[in-house]
C-alpha cells in the first residue's frame, strides 16, 4: 500500500475552483458578480451570524473581544460594499475614442487567500467580497487558531449561494489540518496571492511564484504636538488603541509628545484611561519572559493585561491601557517594536523637528511604510510629516486604528490589509482593494497621427540649456 498523498484533497479543491472560477467568468455578468458579493456580505453581517462568528472568534483565538468583533464585522463589511457599490468590474470599463483603447475587465483567476487569526472572519469577508466583485475564486488559508471561525463564515456563504444558485466552489478553503506545507502547495498552484498576517507569510507569498499583494508589519508611532487639541487627542487615542484589544495593525504602537504639553498630554491620557508607568524594565520583563511576547498580554483585556505586568496596585482603577516612559529605538529595545497589546511606548520629544525624527527612527526599525499619525492644528506639519517620514499614511487628528483601514469620516478605501510600498517591501502602497483583485485586456485601435512637433517638448529646455 503505497503512501498517502498529503496534497491530494487540495490538490482537488484547487481544481474544483479553477473549474468554477471559468464557469464564473464564462457566466458572468455585473449583476451576477454583484449579487455574489452581497451574498458574502449578508453571510457576516446578518446580525446573528455575526455574533456568533465573533465569539467563535474570541473563543478559539483568545484575542480580542466579542463586543468590538461584531463592530469590526459589521462595519468594515458595510463600508466595502460602499466602496464597490457601482463600481464596474465586468465587460467594457473604458472606452476613450481619443486614444483608441478599449479597456474589458478581466478576473485574475484562482486567489489564495492568507489570513491571520487576529481577524478570522472580517479579512476573509473582505477578500472573498472583492474577488467575488471582480469575477475569480476564493480558497481561504486561515491561521490554526483560525480554522474554526473560517470554516463557520464559509457555512453561512453557502448558505447564501444557495439561496441565489451560486456555485459554492467559488469559495473553498484550505482542508483541516491546516499546515505551511499545504499553504505553501495552495500558494504556487493558484494564479494570485492576498497575504495579511506574520511577516513569514507574507515573505512565502511573495516568493511562491504567482503574483503576490501582500503587507508589511505595523508599527504606527503618533505625534502629539504643541499645538494639539490635548483631550481630543487622548480621547482617540484611547478608542483607537483598546478596539478589539490592540488586534489591529493600525492601532497605535508609539506616542511622540512634544515636550511642552507633554505634562498635559499625560493628564488628559490618565483622564482617558491610559496610565502612565515609568518603570520600563519590569515591563519589558513582564511583556517579553523569555524574549517572546507573553501570550498572556497579547489582545487581551485591560485587566488581564494588567495583572499580567504585574501592575494590579500600581496603576488606577479604570486603567484601559498601559502608556511606558522610554527613549531606546532599535533590536535591544523591544517597547520600540510592534507590541499587539493595551501596551503603548510613550517618547517625549524636545520639539517638532525632534519629533519627526523619532517617529522616522521607529518606522525605519520595524513599520516602515505602514502608517503613522499626527494630532496638530499646524496646517503645514501634515506634509512636512509626509516628506520626512517613509510612509504610505499619514493620518491626521483621527483614531488611528479606525480611519487607516478606511472610514466613513475620511476617503480611504475600507479594507483589513494596508500595503507598505517599497519601504516595507510590498507592490503596493494603497490599501488593498477591489482593483488589485482585477486585471483588464485593452483593444487598441488606430487613431490620427499625434507626434509632436521638437519645440514642443525641448522649447523650455533649450531655453535654459541651449541646443
Amino acid at each position: 500500500m503505497g503512501d498517502v498523498d498529503p496534497f491530494a484533497e487540495l490538490d482537488k479543491i484547487v481544481a474544483r475552483s479553477r473549474l468554477a472560477q471559468s464557469r464564473y467568468d464564462a457566466g458572468g455578468s455585473q449583476e451576477r458578480y454583484d449579487q455574489a458579493a452581497a451574498a458574502v456580505a449578508w453571510a457576516i453581517m446578518k446580525p446573528r451570524r455575526n455574533q456568533e462568528l465573533a465569539e467563535l472568534a474570541v473563543a478559539t483565538t483568545g484575542l480580542g473581544n466579542v463586543p468590538d468583533k461584531v463592530l469590526k464585522n459589521h462595519r468594515k463589511t458595510l463600508g466595502l460594499m460602499r466602496d464597490i457599490k457601482g463600481v464596474e468590474t465586468f465587460g467594457v470599463i473604458l472606452e476613450d475614442p481619443a486614444s483608441g483603447i478599449t479597456e474589458i475587465a478581466r478576473p485574475m483567476g484562482v486567489i489564495a487567500a492568507i489570513v491571520p487569526s487576529t481577524n478570522p472572519a472580517a479579512t476573509p469577508a473582505n477578500n472573498i467580497i472583492n474577488a467575488l466583485k471582480c469575477g475569480n475564486s476564493v480558497i481561504v488559508a486561515p491561521s490554526p487558531k483560525g480554522v474554526a471561525t473560517c470554516e463557520r463564515l464559509l457555512t453561512f456563504i453557502h448558505q447564501e449561494f444557495e439561496k441565489i444558485g451560486e456555485d459554492p466552489d467559488l469559495v473553498q478553503m484550505i482542508p483541516s489540518p491546516g499546515s505551511k506545507e499545504k499553504t505553501q502547495r495552495l500558494m504556487e498552484a493558484c494564479d494570485m496571492i492576498v497575504a495579511t498576517g506574520s511577516q513569514d507569510n507574507v515573505h512565502r507569498a511573495q516568493t511562491a511564484g504567482p503574483p503576490a499583494v501582500a503587507v508589511g508589519t505595523g508599527n504606527v508611532a503618533v505625534i502629539v504636538d504643541e499645538t494639539a487639541d490635548l483631550n481630543a487627542a487622548a480621547a482617540k487615542i484611547r478608542a483607537s488603541k483598546t478596539f478589539d484589544n490592540s488586534t489591529s495593525c493600525s492601532a497605535e504602537s508609539a506616542l511622540v509628545v512634544v515636550d511642552s504639553v507633554y505634562d498635559l498630554f499625560v493628564a488628559a491620557m490618565a483622564r482617558a484611561g491610559g496610565a502612565l508607568v515609568e518603570d520600563e524594565a519590569a515591563v519589558v520583563a513582564a511583556l517579553w519572559p523569555g524574549g517572546r511576547l507573553s501570550r498572556d498580554v497579547i489582545a487581551q483585556d485591560a485587566d488581564r493585561t494588567i495583572a499580567a505586568l504585574g501592575l494590579e496596585h500600581l496603576v488606577p482603577e479604570g486603567t484601559e491601557y498601559i502608556a511606558v516612559a522610554t527613549r531606546g529605538i532599535g533590536p535591544g529595545h523591544p517597547l520600540s517594536g510592534e507590541k499587539l497589546s493595551r501596551v503603548v511606548a510613550l517618547y517625549r520629544a524636545a520639539h517638532f523637528e525632534e519629533a519627526v525624527e523619532i517617529t522616522r527612527e521607529l518606522q525605519i526599525h520595524q513599520g516602515a511604510g505602514h502608517s503613522v499619525g499626527l494630532h496638530s492644528t499646524a496646517a503645514d506639519r501634515p506634509e512636512r510629516l509626509a516628506r520626512a517620514i517613509p510612509t504610505g499614511r499619514i493620518i491626521v487628528n483621527q483614531p488611528h486604528t479606525f480611519a487607516t483601514g478606511g472610514s466613513f469620516t475620511n476617503g480611504m478605501p475600507f479594507s483589513l490589509s494596508m500595503g507598505c510600498g517599497s519601504w516595507g517591501g510590498n507592490a503596493t502602497d494603497d490599501n488593498v482593494h477591489w482593483k488589485h483583485f482585477l486585471q483588464s485586456t485593452k483593444i487598441v485601435r488606430e487613431i490620427p497621427a499625434r507626434a509632436p512637433a521638437l519645440e514642443e517638448i525641448f522649447a523650455t529646455y533649450w531655453a535654459r540649456a541651449g541646443e
